[in-house]
């Protein structure tokens, strides 16, 4: 039996395991087979607060769990197959490990970015493949990009890289873009902005020292051609990582777990969700730790007043 056990070690999980063993909780965090999350994929973080001259993303990440470590907090590799939440305490399926206890859970498990999965895509993610313009778009000043996709997030993505791109080239499967009109013309109207439209990628072209650019396949006439830049960006959405709770927490229309307003608590009393796992808007590292330091200090108030309630049975 554990007072709390935190699934997910990226910037939420880490800052909340930081706060909760402070706290003499002596957490459990439960780290998957890519412990660190996005950050771990990513080369320098030039955004994080109290870095001046940038930290290497995998650095970030073993420096927090080494002060989580220090203060108490115990780590465990082993992928969550189920979690009971009907009653507490919840009890977690975790492969490798078993049959898991907790009087309070907190969900960190993060939103994966879609990718287009091409050749020379994965292969060069942080070496001029993105997820994240807010993240990268500093190091491509002056330079030419592609930002793929059609939706919000690729217009809002691509109106962002025009404060430091040369040009941006929105390449996107189909003639129709999925984006809201506002949102549409408001790339439109970007005089930096130019537009491959109906233009299927094929491969991610890359020379060992970085990308290239991009081959695309025009879907009309058959013809390929390569598009060169020095960074491609890809805007296809993402995809929360809560398979593993089977419906069982209340999600927003896009599938990431809903929180009570101003706070991390989900639906089930005890169980909290902090970091991109129920943010669809900012995903930063930095709005990541926040809500973590608030999942924990939500997390140790509801214990408090469970052990207040039984004290006062007693």
């Amino acid at each position: 039996m554990r007072k709390t056990i935190i699934i997910g070690t990226g910037p939420a999980g880490l800052t909340a395991a930081i706060y909760l063993a402070r706290a003499n909780l002596n957490p459990l965090v439960i780290e998957g087979p890519e412990p660190g999350g996005q950050l771990t994929t990513t080369t320098e973080v030039e955004n994080f607060p109290g870095f001046p001259d940038g930290i290497m993303g995998p650095e970030l990440m073993a420096n927090m769990r080494k002060q989580a470590e220090r203060f108490g907090a115990e780590f465990m590799t082993g992928w969550v197959n189920g979690v009971d939440t009907s009653k507490r305490p919840f009890t977690l399926q975790v492969e490798g490990m078993g049959e898991l206890q907790a009087e309070t859970l907190i969900i960190s498990t993060g939103a994966s970015a879609k990718y287009l999965g091409i050749p020379g895509e994965k292969d060069n993610v942080g070496r001029g493949v993105s997820t994240c313009a807010t993240c990268d778009g500093f190091f491509f000043r002056g330079k030419k990009i592609i930002v793929v996709g059609g939706g919000d997030s690729a217009m809002e993505e691509a109106s962002f890289l025009t404060r430091f791109a040369s040009e941006v080239v929105l390449v996107n499967r189909r003639s129709e873009l999925r984006a809201s009109k506002i949102m549409q013309d408001r790339a439109r109207s970007n005089d930096k902005i130019s537009w491959s439209l109906n233009s299927t990628p094929l491969e991610v072209v890359a020379d060992g020292m970085g990308v290239k650019g991009l081959k695309v396949r025009n879907n009309e006439t058959g013809e390929e051609e390569l598009i060169e830049a020095a960074g491609i960006f890809v805007a296809i959405g993402h995809n929360p990582n809560t398979k593993f709770l089977n419906g069982q927490l209340t999600t927003d229309s896009h599938g990431y777990l809903a929180v009570k307003p101003g706070t991390t608590e989900t639906n089930v009393p005890g169980i909290f969700a902090c970091g991109d796992v129920q943010d669809n808007r900012y995903r930063q590292a930095i709005s990541a730790a926040g809500t973590g330091c608030m999942a924990a200090l939500d997390c140790e108030r509801f214990l408090e007043t469970a052990e207040e309630t039984v004290s006062a049975a007693v």
